[in-house]
């Protein structure tokens, strides 16, 4: 048996995940591997660090600063998420990422980031949380129109969750088979197609698969999720979602929403404590 912690994106309805990943860290709640997309990478990180506390304290604090995000920011470098700021200078010097603990838990990590010349998915094992780790994450969250395309790995990457918004197939390729969901959309959420197709069209025009993958990115969506719930339904998996919409913006700036979001994760990863330490069992 080989369990997995699988988590799905979502901008800023990540607090619920960091609210439930936090509890897991309080309580000792450990993983073979965990796997993250877009926000789920780039918050789930601090799950392999082992801080605690981490994601909600330093997107609080920085949250109504124009360099973390902004419309100033993207007029600026062309990153609505500063990517100097929060690659960089917050992991480094204003709210330190811990690398060694990183690299020294045994737990695989990996993250997801969509290939904009070819449209698929492409994996990434972390493994110190250094300069290429954070290019991934970075890369893995990097959402289309208000991003630069990030290049890595020889790859020139944007958002994760554009083709593999839940990244369980290939944790199951991997052998991980039992494994827990983090969603942050509560059961029953069905996605619409996105409004900003017709401007991707015009602006994502040199990167044609990118916009094809848009065209169908909700079709793919829900397709996952009604496949997680067959899978739930059958006992194979177990998943910790919102009990309701989160209700809270991708780029919420108002430290006390972060905060309500952060606190309904742990609630929910309370609530869920025991039946998450029996499924682990086996």
């Amino acid at each position: 048996m080989k369990t997995a912690l699988i988590m799905e994106g979502g901008a800023m309805r990540g607090m619920f995940t960091c609210g439930v990943t936090d509890v897991f860290l309080e309580e000792n709640i450990t993983f073979d591997a965990a796997a993250g997309i877009s926000a789920g990478a780039c918050f789930g990180c601090n799950f392999k660090s082992r801080q605690a506390g981490r994601a909600i304290r330093y997107n609080k604090r920085y949250s109504r600063d124009p360099r973390f995000c902004s419309i100033r920011s993207l007029i600026k470098t062309g990153d609505l998420y500063g990517a100097d700021f929060c690659y960089r200078e917050l992991p480094e010097v204003l709210d330190p990422f811990d690398n060694r603990a990183f690299e020294e838990n045994p737990m695989d990590f990996y993250v997801g980031a969509t290939d904009v010349d070819t449209g698929e998915i492409r994996y990434h094992k972390c493994t110190d949380g250094g300069t290429k780790d954070l290019l991934w994450m970075r890369a893995s969250a990097s959402m289309p129109l208000v991003s630069s395309i990030v290049e890595v790995d020889g790859y020139r990457m944007l958002d994760g969750g554009i083709v593999d918004p839940v990244p369980y197939r290939y944790m199951e390729s991997l052998g991980c088979d039992r494994n827990v969901y983090i969603l942050t959309q509560p059961k029953g959420f069905n996605k619409k197609p996105s409004s900003a197709l017709p401007l991707m069209r015009v602006a994502l025009c040199k990167t044609p698969k990118i916009v094809e993958a848009m065209e169908v990115r909700h079709e793919v969506y829900n397709r996952q999720m009604a496949q997680i719930n067959e899978k739930e339904a059958r006992g194979e998996i177990l998943v910790i979602r919102p009990p309701e919409s989160l209700g809270i913006s991708r780029t919420e700036h108002d430290p006390n929403e972060l905060e309500r979001v952060y606190q309904t994760g742990r609630r929910e990863a309370y609530k869920m404590l025991p039946k998450v330490r029996n499924f682990l069992k086996g």
